[in-house]
């Protein structure tokens, strides 16, 4: 083992990175960079169209947390994508402010990740029209969310929605992001976004990072508590099966003592057992407990047990989340503060991504 007599260090501000000189006995020197380990990017966008589920909260929102430790991050307010279906003017703008408020409730840390509004940032808007002229007609007419969504709005199938993920593509692209945390029914919109970087890199030279899917291990999806073959969503007409984030303690106990089981009785993860199956993901998610031991603490104990047990869970969950978003919502004035801010670190990435594009294509860029 070699003994050192004298360390030096000198600070390479530029790269963020230390170079060690270390003067041994002898008087040999050894240089040793520091630098840390390049933080992979991650973006993860919320559309403002009413407040989140516990399936929503479960299965993404949980998860940002952890992920803006792990990664450089951003986090948006997707409000652009919401005008695909029309929106009552002043209900939007308290939804986006609510579902902003939100964001900072889970604990995300404007000083830590971007924290900003989608439209606040005019890059998104500008870089999706460049992109959807490297898009086919045929990739997007094959999308399955513009098919389900055409029937579900037949009166307003948009050109917005139909474009709908290429908007998203810019999204992304913009912050030359490494990984997306994507649901399962996500994934489509994810692979397009790869095949028109891909298609742009080809044309012209590397522009974009090539995004993979980042897929959480737990509460991927959460299923409705009346029908637990679907997924659960706040669109559902029956209030009875879901869980809205800010659901009241009675509320939430109530609903999960309605969810719908089976006749066994019997707590355990199996084939035909969906809605207990649903409740055990609910309860998992919550206490950490694995499937295994769940089913091992509530051995000779029925539904009703479990349920009561699933509903203060849930309940305990939600509760610091709440009360940090009814303190954030007492000062909107705060919130716009910080949306501000977010916006212009944002754009700071953005629009180095837009500007790259745009030489790229041609485009005579202003002084």
């Amino acid at each position: 083992m070699r003994s050192f007599s004298k360390c030096v260090i000198i600070k390479n501000r530029a790269k963020k990175s230390n170079v060690i000189f270390i003067l041994t006995p002898k008087g040999k020197i050894y240089m040793e960079n520091t630098a840390p380990e390049k933080r992979q990017k991650i973006l993860s966008c919320i559309q403002p169209s009413g407040i989140p589920t516990l399936g929503n909260y479960l299965g993404a929102l949980k998860n940002w947390k952890t992920l803006s430790d792990d990664f450089d991050s951003a986090f948006a307010v997707a409000d652009l994508h919401a005008i695909t279906v029309r929106q009552d003017p002043a209900k939007f703008r308290k939804q986006i402010t609510e579902v902003f408020a939100l964001l900072l409730a889970i604990g995300l840390d404007p000083e830590k990740s971007i924290i900003f509004i989608q439209s606040h940032v005019p890059a998104h808007s500008q870089l999706a029209w460049i992109l959807n002229c490297y898009t086919q007609f045929g990739e997007m007419s094959r999308m399955t969310q513009f098919k389900d969504k055409s029937k579900a709005h037949a009166d307003n199938v948009n050109v917005g929605l139909f474009a709908y993920p290429v908007l998203m593509a810019a999204d992304i692209l913009l912050y030359q992001a490494d990984l997306v945390p994507v649901g399962v029914d996500q994934k489509q919109h994810l692979e397009i976004a790869r095949d028109i970087a891909n298609r742009f890199n080809t044309v012209y030279s590397p522009t974009f990072t090539i995004p993979d899917a980042y897929i959480g291990k737990q509460g991927a999806k959460i299923m409705s508590l009346q029908d637990p073959t679907k997924k659960m969503s706040k669109s559902d007409p029956n209030p009875k099966s879901y869980v809205s984030v800010f659901d009241t303690p009675e509320v939430i106990t109530k609903k999960i003592k309605s969810a719908i089981t089976d006749c066994e009785g019997s707590v355990y993860y199996g084939e035909g057992k969906d809605g207990i199956n649903n409740l055990m993901s609910i309860y998992s998610c919550c206490t950490g407990l694995d499937f295994d031991q769940i089913a091992k603490d509530f051995e000779g104990k029925g539904y009703g047990d479990f349920k009561a047990a699933v509903a203060e869970a849930v309940v305990e969950e939600l509760r610091p989340v709440r009360e940090r978003y009814d303190s954030y919502m007492k000062d909107t004035g705060y919130l716009l503060e910080v949306a501000a801010k977010g916006a212009e670190k944002a754009s700071r990435i953005a629009n180095r991504t837009l500007n790259k594009v745009m030489k790229k294509v041609g485009f005579v860029l202003p002084k």
